[in-house]
């Protein structure tokens, strides 16, 4: 989550200049996606406390105990597909933000809208988790180029700074 948190953090400066307002709008939506699936995750640790033998546990029949940690799974797995959904929309935001940009190709705008079309499935849970290898996949596919891009090709950085002038001097 920290990488994550980083990449949104970052992504929000790379396009700011492009809308002030959708770029806030898109990094507070991912930080909350963040948030969630961070706090998710303590409920898929929780078991280990839970099947960890304590005295206090004696109280429970093994099937309890059992049952018991099986839910924390499952609020684990909820949580996660709530902050798929965040993350969805976030990349909505963020290929909206990349069609609108100068400095950037729309190729990677067309696969952050379709991978974020497919996250938000999980606005459904039950369809979220049918589809999932096929969303998973098409995340992969939409982050790595993305990545790859920014790290190997970068940014056309004489239109970023026309575009950064362009927002500056509309305020």
């Amino acid at each position: 989550m920290m990488c994550q948190l980083t990449s949104v953090a970052l992504f929000y400066l790379l396009v700011r200049p492009v809308s002030r307002s959708v770029s806030l709008l898109a990094a507070c939506v991912g930080l909350a996606g963040c948030t969630i699936k961070t706090m998710s995750r303590l409920f898929y640790i929780a078991p280990l406390s839970v099947l960890g033998g304590e005295q206090y546990l004696a109280v429970f029949t093994p099937e309890q105990v059992r049952a018991l940690a099986l839910l924390l799974l499952e609020v684990n797995d909820i949580g996660a597909g709530i902050a798929l959904a965040f993350f969805g929309l976030s990349a909505i935001l963020k290929g909206y933000l990349i069609v609108r940009s100068t400095f950037l190709p729309r190729a990677l705008a067309v696969l952050s809208l379709l991978a974020g079309a497919g996250l938000l499935t999980f606005l459904s849970p039950a369809l979220g988790h049918r589809v999932f290898p096929a969303v998973a996949a098409m995340g992969l596919l939409a982050a790595a180029p993305q990545i790859l891009w920014l790290l190997v090709v970068g940014v056309d950085e004489r239109r970023w700074r026309e575009q950064a002038a362009t927002a500056d001097a509309s305020i």
